[in-house]
């Protein structure tokens, strides 16, 4: 392995076990407003930016779909929910962000969610104060598949996008990593990734737990 200098985090689905949470806030939010919004149909669009959303509902149900309004609404219960629950944090991130810090290695966020909400629950899980810089969608024009996210994590942290490392969940997540020229580590949750996608990564894991594992076994060989 290259030199480390960076790791990058997505949010949803890597850190936060919320992707279950968001369909279901999307379903009730789409019930709400007489749309039948499905599980697939949120697996699909995860990573994308509210953008790609957008056209992509629109693209299901028509330009009339609300697409603001029912985001809103799917919003709302979620966060509702996690102010009442806590973000449900995932196994593992605690003491990887730990080892990255002992062992003098950058932390970033890119999300593809809006800051206001990533910040919030950034916030909740008291992992905020603990990354370098946090970067979410509306800080890029082009969203992910695209790689300007992770692109610009690099840029200002100063960094070579091959002494970068991204840990994303979502094919678009590593489409856009992948794109960036960023060594992309899958750690999936709502699907694996399909065959295709798979050959633009670097490892893929079941946890943060065993991306620790891997990145210790890494750092002992340098």
């Amino acid at each position: 392995m290259e030199r480390l200098s960076l790791v990058i985090f997505d949010m949803d689905g890597l850190m936060f076990d919320t992707e279950r949470l968001a369909i279901w806030a999307w379903e009730k939010a789409g019930e709400d407003f007489g749309y039948k919004i499905t599980c697939d149909m949120i697996v699909e669009v995860t990573g994308l930016d509210a953008r790609n959303v957008e056209l992509y509902f629109k693209r299901r149900f028509g330009d009339s779909f609300p697409f603001f309004e029912i985001r809103r609404r799917e919003l709302e219960y979620f966060s509702e929910h996690i102010k009442k629950n806590g973000v449900p944090v995932k196994e593992g991130l605690y003491d990887l962000l730990n080892f990255l810090k002992e062992n003098s290695i950058l932390k970033a966020v890119a999300t593809s969610t809006y800051r206001k909400w990533a910040e919030e629950c950034l916030s909740l899980a008291k992992v905020k104060d603990l990354f370098d810089l946090i970067v979410c969608g509306n800080d890029v024009d082009k969203g992910k598949p695209e790689p300007d996210i992770f692109l610009k994590v690099a840029k200002e942290l100063n960094c070579l996008p091959g002494e970068c490392i991204v840990l994303e969940d979502s094919e678009n997540g590593l489409r856009a990593a992948s794109r960036a020229k960023m060594r992309a580590i899958c750690v999936p949750d709502l699907k694996m990734p399909s065959k295709e996608v798979q050959n633009l990564i670097y490892k893929q894991f079941n946890s943060l737990i065993e991306v620790k594992i891997f990145l210790e076994e890494q750092l002992k060989k340098q």
